[in-house]
C-alpha cells in the first residue's frame, strides 16, 4: 500500500490492526506513524488507550499482552512502537520458525480488532520471507519507506508544498535539493518555515530560499555546478572564493560530494550509449531538461578528463582530512581543486 493511499484510508477512519513500517527512509515512517498517534484516537481517549514504546526497551510478552487487552472506554488502543529495529531478531529467517515457537507470530495471525499496533522498523528493511512478515501483510499493513532517487526529490518538493498550501518555483526546487540532498524530514522542514513566511505571497521563488534557509541563490554548489559545465572561469572563481570565505554554509564534504555526483552522471552520459532523452535522462537521475547541460559540459570534459578529475577529488578529500597536507584550509584547497578541473 502506497502512502498516499495509506494516509487516505486514515482519514476515512479505517485502520488496520497492524502496521510495519519499514525501509530506509524515515521520513515517510514518522509520518504515518504521527498520523496514528495524533489522529486515530480523540484526545480525550488518549491517556488511557494510547502507548508509545522503544524497541531497545521493549519486552516481546509484555507487548503482546498489552496489544491482547480492550481499549478502556474508546472503540480501539493505540500501540506504536519506535525504533523496532533495536528489537533483536524481529524479523531474522529462520525457516523453522512455526506457531507456538514464536508468541509474535501466534498475535499476528490473529491480532486483536480493537488495537492499532504500529512497528517503526527504520533504516532497514525486514525481511519480507519470513513468517511473520507475511502474517503482518495478510492481516494488516505493511510498507515499505523506500530512499527517494535524486532525481525526484525536486518534484517531491513541489509536491509537498502544494499540498502545504503554497507553490515553489523550478530553481528554488532544484536549490533546495541540491544544497540539502535526499533529507527529507529536513527538507519538510526547511519547506514549512518557508510557508509559515509567506505573507501574501504563495510561491516559495529563490530569493526567499536565500533569506530564510541562508542558501545563496548566486553562489551555491547548483550554480558552481553549471558554471564548472560551461567552463565559466570567472563564474566558478566567483563561487568557490565566495565558498572560501563562508565555509560553516559550503563545508567542502558537501561541495565534494556533489561534484562527485555531477561528473559520475557527466561520466554515465558518455558511456551510456542511450540516444532518446527519456532513457538518458533516467539513467542519469536527472530532469530531461538538464540533459543540455550535460550535453554542452561532455565537449568540455573528455572521458580522460573525468578520469583524472575523480584523482583529484579523491586527493582532495584526503587533503581535507589532513593526509598528505601541509594544514592548508579547507578554502584554499576548494580554489586549487577547481583550479585543477578547469585546466
Amino acid at each position: 500500500m502506497s502512502f498516499e493511499k495509506i494516509i487516505s484510508e486514515f482519514k476515512g477512519k479505517n485502520y488496520a490492526p497492524v502496521y510495519l513500517l519499514h525501509g530506509e527512509e524515515p521520513f515517510f515512517i514518522d509520518q504515518i506513524a504521527s498520523y496514528i498517534e495524533h489522529h486515530c484516537l480523540e484526545e480525550s481517549e488518549q491517556e488511557f488507550n494510547q502507548t508509545v514504546l522503544y524497541g531497545k526497551d521493549i519486552d516481546l510478552l509484555a507487548l503482546i499482552s498489552m496489544a491482547k487487552r480492550y481499549p478502556m472506554m474508546a472503540e480501539r488502543q493505540v500501540i506504536i512502537v519506535r525504533e523496532a529495529q533495536e528489537i533483536r531478531n524481529l524479523f531474522k529467517k529462520d525457516e523453522n520458525e512455526s506457531s507456538g515457537k514464536n508468541p509474535l507470530l501466534d498475535y499476528m495471525t490473529s491480532p486483536q480488532r480493537s488495537t492499532v499496533l504500529v512497528l517503526c522498523y527504520k533504516y532497514k528493511t525486514a525481511d519480507s520471507r519470513t513468517k511473520l512478515v507475511k502474517a503482518i501483510a495478510r492481516n494488516g499493513v505493511v510498507f515499505k519507506s523506500d530512499k527517494l532517487y535524486d532525481d525526484k526529490i525536486p518534484s517531491w518538493i513541489a509536491d509537498y508544498t502544494l499540498k502545504a498550501g503554497a507553490k515553489i518555483t523550478g530553481n528554488a526546487a532544484i536549490l533546495l535539493a541540491e544544497h540539502i540532498g535526499n533529507d527529507l524530514s529536513r527538507i519538510a522542514r526547511e519547506v514549512d518555515k518557508l510557508c509559515i513566511n509567506l505573507g501574501n505571497k504563495n510561491t516559495i521563488d529563490e530569493d526567499m530560499i536565500e533569506m530564510y534557509v541562508g542558501i545563496s541563490k548566486e553562489y551555491n554548489v547548483f550554480e558552481l555546478q553549471k558554471a564548472l559545465g560551461r567552463k565559466d572561469v570567472l563564474a566558478a572563481n566567483r563561487i568557490i572564493n565566495y565558498f572560501a570565505a563562508n565555509q560553516r554554509n559550503n563545508p567542502m564534504v558537501m561541495v565534494l560530494a556533489v561534484l562527485h555526483g555531477y561528473f559520475v552522471r557527466l561520466m554515465k552520459y558518455h558511456t551510456s550509449g542511450l540516444k532518446d532523452s527519456k532513457s538518458l535522462s533516467e539513467s542519469l537521475g536527472v530532469n530531461p531538461y538538464f540533459l543540455k547541460d550535460y550535453a554542452t559540459a561532455a565537449r568540455y570534459y573528455s572521458p580522460k578528463k573525468l578520469v583524472a578529475i575523480f584523482n583529484d577529488l579523491a586527493e582532495y578529500d584526503l587533503r581535507s582530512k589532513g593526509l598528505n597536507s601541509e594544514a592548508t584550509e579547507d578554502g584554499e584547497l576548494m580554489k586549487e581543486l577547481i583550479f585543477k578541473i578547469m585546466h
